[in-house]
């Protein structure tokens, strides 16, 4: 299982939010590179990059600093935040991003984005993201009346290389993961789940690693990496 951490830009620095809330960040670093390359050395095998000002202006941001990233280090990127069309996966893509995440476009055109996955078979991960169990998308600023599984289930057998579930209630919180949430997904969908949500201390790796056998394959994390609540290095040992 990978345990993959987390580096989310806003207006060209590292920050993380709570619950994907603008008026809530924190600023980390002047320079997400340096974040990459601290990650990429204790041991990470895929960086998730989060372009936050994309998301909320549905479109790429902060193309320098991913860029430079990609420049800076080896270790392979997932990358989400503005997705919304072909022409801007396949520049990701060519910039040598190894996986793009789509998250409000899949509910809003799910047949485009199937479309998508087909013809970049396992290159489009999935992002969804619920509170209550219902999805929310625009950056988690708005609310719908979809189930995050019946949305899932459309995407099975679509060449989809992942469904990131992010808990938004939980997200740098500190609160733990949602684990029944997460078990349920997997348990009713074939694609491989990646967990997000919460994640902050070993105790949660350890539950988390423990619904692997339904197909969770990751845990992406954040915040606790950064406020040195959780050991990168440990949770891949543990994972591994």
């Amino acid at each position: 299982m990978l345990i993959i951490p987390a580096i989310d830009i806003k207006n060209g620095k590292c920050v993380r939010l709570r619950q994907g809330k603008k008026d809530s960040e924190t600023i980390f670093s002047n320079d997400p590179s340096e974040m990459a390359i601290r990650w990429e050395e204790e041991g990470a095998a895929l960086i998730h990059i989060v372009d936050l000002d994309g998301a909320f202006n549905k479109s790429p941001q902060n193309l320098k600093a991913i860029e430079k990233i990609l420049k800076t280090i080896k270790t392979p990127i997932q990358i989400g935040g503005g997705i919304r069309n072909i022409d801007t996966i396949k520049m990701l893509i060519e910039m040598g991003v190894k996986r793009v995440i789509i998250g409000t476009e899949a509910i809003k055109n799910t047949d485009i984005v199937i479309k998508y996955c087909r013809q970049f078979p396992d290159k489009i991960a999935i992002g969804i993201d619920a509170k209550n169990g219902l999805v929310s998308v625009e950056g988690w600023t708005e609310d719908t009346n979809i189930l995050a599984v019946d949305l899932a289930k459309k995407f099975e057998n679509s060449g989809a290389s992942a469904i990131i579930f992010t808990d938004i209630i939980r997200d740098g919180m500190h609160t733990g993961p949602n684990i029944d949430a997460t078990r349920e997904l997997a348990k009713d969908v074939s694609i491989p789940i990646i967990a997000s949500g919460g994640v902050s201390t070993i105790d949660h790796i350890k539950s988390i690693y423990e619904l692997k056998k339904y197909g969770v394959t990751g845990i992406i994390t954040g915040r606790a990496l950064y406020e040195n609540t959780l050991s990168l290095n440990e949770a891949i040992k543990i994972t591994s």
